[in-house]
C-alpha cells in the first residue's frame, strides 16, 4: 500500500450471555495486518465495552479511510428469546455512513453464513466470507493501490451491473501469529475469566445442522503449535492469564498434532489451565492424561443426544456407548465436562427423548446444556430438509432466527422430565441469580459451569 491508511476494526458483538467473549477474530486480523501492512494506523472498537455514541465520537475524531466490521453471530441461538442482531448491525453501518465516507468492509462468522444477504442488507462496500486475514490484506492493498482487482478469495462485492458476486476459496492459512490487545485482555479477564485462542480451523464432519464447515471450510488446518505456545507464554508470564479456551470447532480432530502441542505446553513451563470443544470419540485415555498434565480442566462435548437413533438422524459420527466411555474417563481423571444437547431436532420422537433422559442418568459428574430445536442455516442438510418439507421457502427466510422442531415430541414436558433424572440440566432460560458474577468477583476463572452440578 503506497499511502498510510487509518483503519478502524469494529467488533460488533454485544451479546454477553453467559459471558462476554474476547473478539478473537479482530485480534487475528490486526496481528496479521500489522505484520504485512505495518505503515497503516489500526484502531480497535469493541461493542462489548462501548456504545453507538462512543462510535460516533471515534468516527468524528479518527478520519478513517477504511472501516472493517466483524459480525460474530446473527442471533442468540435461543428459541426462548429469538433475538436477532441484524437490526443492531444495521444501526452500526448507518452510524458509520452518517459520520464518514470511509469504505465499509464486513466479515466474520455471522456474515459468512449469509454473505450475499447480509452484504445487501447492510449496504456494505465489500464483504469477506470465511477466513479473513489474507483476503482482507489483499483487499486493503487493492484499495490503497487503486487497482480495483476483484480476484480475491472469499470476496463479496457488487459488479458494475449491480449484481452481487461471491468469490470461491481454495487457499487457507496454516500459520498465524496472535497478539492480544492489553486493554481488551484486562476487560475480558475481569468480566469473563478467560481468553480464547485457536489451534486449528475447519471441520471435516457433516452434522446436518452445523454451520462450521460453511464458515471455516471442511479442510482441517492445524496452526503452528510453536506460535500458539509463544502466545500462551506471553499471556501467562507477561499478562498474568491463567485460563484460556481453545475455540476449535472440535479440538480432538488431530491426535498427533494435539499430543505435540500438549508436550510443547508442558515444556514451556506455562501453567495455564484450559478447556476446549471435544467430540466424544477418537480420544484415548493416555491422551487425556497428557492433556490434563498440560492444563486441561474443562471439556465441552457437542453430543446433541443420548439416543443412538437421534445421533444417526443428526449424522453424528459416534454413538452413546462412546459418549459414556469418554464421560467415565474424564470423571475418573477429575476433568470437568459438560454435554451440550439438541432436544426436539430433526427426527426426535417421544421414544428417542425418553432414551436421552434415561441414558443421562448413567453419566457421572456432568452438567447438561439442552437447546430446543435446531437453528436452520443455509447450505446445511437441515436446510435442504426444511425446504423439502415446506417449512421454509429459501435463504431469505432465515436471516431472522428460524428453528426446526420435530412435530413428534412434546416440548411442554421437557423441564419436568429433565428434573426427574436427578441430574443438572441448564436450559437456555436458566437464571443463575447473579451466581456467576459472584464467582468472578472472587477471582474464580474458567467457564464456572462445574459449580452448577449440584
Amino acid at each position: 500500500m503506497k499511502e498510510s491508511k487509518n483503519i478502524l476494526l469494529i467488533s460488533a458483538n454485544s451479546h454477553t450471555d453467559p459471558y462476554p467473549v474476547y473478539p478473537l477474530g479482530i485480534s487475528y486480523l490486526v496481528t496479521y495486518l500489522k505484520k504485512y501492512l505495518p505503515d497503516n494506523n489500526y484502531k480497535l472498537f469493541d461493542f462489548n465495552r462501548e456504545s453507538l455514541t462512543d462510535l460516533s465520537d471515534n468516527l468524528r475524531n479518527g478520519d478513517f479511510d477504511v472501516i472493517c466490521i466483524s459480525l460474530r453471530n446473527v442471533d442468540d441461538i435461543n428459541i426462548y428469546e429469538k433475538n436477532s442482531f441484524i437490526a443492531s448491525y444495521r444501526k452500526i453501518v448507518e452510524t458509520v455512513r452518517a459520520a464518514t465516507n470511509a469504505i465499509v468492509i464486513v466479515g466474520g462468522p455471522g456474515f459468512s453464513i449469509f454473505p450475499e444477504l447480509i452484504f445487501d442488507t447492510l449496504s456494505a462496500d465489500y464483504g469477506i466470507k470465511g477466513e479473513g486475514e489474507e483476503s482482507l490484506l489483499q483487499l486493503l492493498e487493492s484499495i490503497g493501490n487503486k487497482t480495483g482487482t476483484m480476484e480475491i478469495e472469499g470476496l463479496v462485492y457488487r459488479s458494475a451491473n449491480g449484481e452481487i458476486k461471491l468469490n470461491g476459496r481454495k487457499n487457507y492459512l496454516n500459520s498465524l501469529e496472535l497478539s492480544f490487545d492489553k486493554d481488551l485482555v484486562e476487560y475480558y479477564w475481569s468480566k469473563s475469566g478467560m481468553l480464547n485462542i485457536q489451534t486449528k480451523r475447519g471441520c471435516p464432519y457433516n452434522c446436518i445442522y452445523c454451520s462450521y464447515p460453511v464458515i471455516e471450510g471442511s479442510k482441517i488446518r492445524t496452526l503452528d503449535a510453536g506460535l500458539i505456545v509463544e502466545t500462551l507464554k506471553d499471556l501467562y508470564f507477561n499478562m498474568g492469564i491463567t485460563y484460556v479456551f481453545f475455540t476449535d470447532s472440535v479440538f480432538n480432530i488431530s491426535s498427533d498434532y494435539n499430543i505435540a502441542l500438549a508436550n510443547k505446553i508442558i515444556e514451556s513451563g506455562v501453567k495455564i489451565e484450559w478447556g476446549a470443544y471435544f467430540s466424544p470419540h477418537n480420544i484415548a485415555k493416555e491422551e487425556l492424561v497428557l492433556y490434563k498434565k498440560a492444563g486441561l480442566t474443562h471439556m465441552e462435548f457437542g453430543t446433541e443426544s443420548f439416543s443412538d437413533q437421534q445421533l444417526k438422524n443428526y449424522r453424528k459420527h459416534f454413538r452413546f456407548k462412546e459418549v459414556l466411555e469418554i464421560s467415565e474417563m474424564a470423571s475418573d481423571l477429575g476433568i470437568f465436562f459438560a454435554h451440550f444437547l439438541i432436544l426436539g431436532g430433526y427426527g426426535e420422537t417421544e421414544r428417542s427423548l425418553d432414551e436421552t433422559f434415561e441414558n443421562s442418568k448413567k453419566i457421572p459428574r456432568s452438567v447438561f446444556f439442552p437447546y430446543i430445536g435446531m437453528r436452520i442455516y443455509p447450505h446445511t442438510e437441515l436446510y435442504r430438509i426444511a425446504l423439502a418439507e415446506g417449512r421454509i421457502s429459501g435463504i431469505k427466510d432465515l436471516l431472522e432466527p428460524v428453528y426446526y422442531v420435530s412435530k413428534d415430541f412434546n416440548p411442554d414436558t421437557l423441564k419436568e422430565r429433565a428434573l426427574a433424572t436427578g441430574k443438572k440440566w441448564i436450559f437456555p432460560d436458566y437464571d443463575d441469580n447473579g451466581l456467576m458474577d459472584k464467582f468472578r468477583s472472587r477471582k474464580i476463572r474458567g467457564p464456572l459451569w462445574e459449580y452448577l452440578r449440584f
